[in-house]
């Protein structure tokens, strides 16, 4: 009889000897770090993008240089709310005040929600608060949950292809491993053909992540009931809570999240003007 052999990510993720082996492998092939980048590359860092290429230690580092690279220049952990408080007005994306059944952090997006042009300050807005989801997530949890409202959603009012390209580039290719599943809930049929084009962006890891709930599915129904209570999940996503943005009390919630983000990176910070790990309460210094 044949014998399945495992893949190399089974195998690792089996044997944690051989996983902090290549954890070593790559940190010797990244090589010496400083500042940031430094701050930034922890074990459990190192983990994820090992596991996002199959543990081959070269695709791995090619693909974490590649994050030092866009982070020095995009500067993820510099924007502040009031830098993208305008991309928030209408609640298109923002971290809810529920988690799922593992405890980890969700963000909703209701792309029928867009209300800016720039691409530019929507990338900026979703990245902030990526970062800020993973700022909260619990000390035993690195990834987070999406779920996705198609309420107002229409083909012209959709989010451009150009958009959803660079939103897919940002999440797998610099957040690796960071998201556990995305539920697309009640899409309509015209979103189909959007999909089409969409879905080739995505690596297969990524890909299998994505769920589609139709209320009159019952399989998919149970799949995000066994995600989430349906107790706090909003009823927009069939649960009995009441899905309700409140701008202003968010933007106050964002604003104590600037501050331990501050401080962990050592950042001045703009509003107060002091530097942050002098005067900011003590949060954990884990940014990976």
């Amino acid at each position: 009889m044949f014998r399945w052999r495992k893949s190399s990510q089974e195998e690792h993720e089996d044997d944690p000897v051989k996983s902090e082996e290549k954890v070593s492998e790559l940190k010797d092939a990244i090589g010496p770090l400083s500042g940031r980048s430094l701050q930034y590359c922890s074990d459990p860092c190192f983990r994820r993008y090992l596991e996002a290429r199959g543990w081959y230690v070269h695709k791995s580092k090619k693909m974490l240089e590649d994050t030092l690279n866009w982070r020095s220049t995009f500067k993820p952990e510099e924007i502040r709310w009031e830098d993208i408080a305008e991309e928030g007005e209408t609640g298109k994306v923002y971290r809810a005040n529920f988690h799922d059944r593992h405890g980890r952090t969700v963000l909703i997006l209701r792309p029928g929600k867009q209300n800016t042009a720039s691409i530019e300050n929507q990338m900026r807005h979703l990245v902030y608060l990526i970062e800020n989801a993973i700022l909260n997530l619990p000390e035993d949890q690195e990834q987070m949950s999406w779920l996705i409202d198609f309420t107002g959603w229409t083909m012209t009012a959709s989010v451009p292809v150009k958009s959803a390209r660079e939103t897919v580039n940002i999440l797998q290719n610099h957040y690796p491993e960071r998201l556990a599943i995305a539920f697309l809930y009640n899409p309509p049929r015209i979103f189909e053909a959007f999909w089409k084009v969409v879905k080739y962006f995505l690596d297969p890891k990524t890909f299998d992540k994505v769920k589609f709930v139709y209320p009159k599915n019952k399989e998919s129904v149970e799949l995000m009931s066994s995600y989430f209570d349906v107790e706090n999940l909003p009823a927009e996503f069939g649960g009995k809570a009441t899905l309700e943005y409140d701008h202003e009390e968010f933007s106050k919630m964002m604003a104590k999240d600037d501050i331990k983000t501050a401080q962990i990176w050592g950042i001045e910070n703009k509003e107060n003007g002091y530097h942050s790990t002098e005067a900011a309460p003590e949060v954990p210094q884990t940014v990976c």
